[in-house]
């Protein structure tokens, strides 16, 4: 991809609880021809199964929630500070409903293995699915969390994804 490096994936350097949780990031998924992105703040980075991996959760009624199921791969994208209002734009905008990514002024673009990003993005993972699930009531041992966040019991999709590729922004 021009304009960026692919770097291993334990050589990112950046902390993910503050890429995530307060930068936040962008869940692509789908194709050049129709793809969806959604913004995130909740999910997280590790290692399980003996390979890197991303944890990233969806909830059923989010549009960009069918490109993930129809799609074996999906990426994280995250943006410097300066792209704060194009995150909030994808995150109350539905992709049903706008082009949410003209109105956040964001590029879209492909990576090498045809997932789909953002030219403006300084970090992207391709991640490949290698396991999915719904969170459920009855697993919950903390009960107070789904009053405070699924009040309508509407649960997420947690997504286990192997980080594949790693691109860093290198213009």
């Amino acid at each position: 991809m021009n304009g960026f490096e692919h770097i291993k994936p334990e050589m990112v350097t950046d902390n993910y609880i503050r890429l995530i949780g307060k930068d936040w990031m962008l869940i692509t998924a789908g194709n050049q021809e129709c793809f969806n992105t959604m913004t995130a703040s909740w999910g997280g980075v590790g290692f399980l199964w003996n390979k890197p991996v991303v944890f990233a959760f969806v909830r059923p009624q989010r549009y960009t929630y069918g490109f993930m199921e129809e799609r074996e791969e999906f990426t994280l994208s995250f943006f410097d500070e300066k792209y704060r209002k194009a995150l909030q734009v994808c995150g109350t905008l539905s992709g049903r409903e706008v082009n949410k990514v003209e109105k956040a002024g964001l590029t879209p673009c492909t990576t090498d293995s045809g997932n789909m990003t953002f030219r403006e993005s300084r970090l992207i993972l391709e991640c490949r699915k290698l396991y999915t699930d719904m969170i459920r009531l009855e697993a919950f041992i903390d009960k107070k969390l789904t009053g405070q966040w699924y009040l309508e019991s509407d649960f997420h999709r947690v997504y286990v994804a192997e980080i594949v590729k790693v691109w860093e922004k290198n213009e």
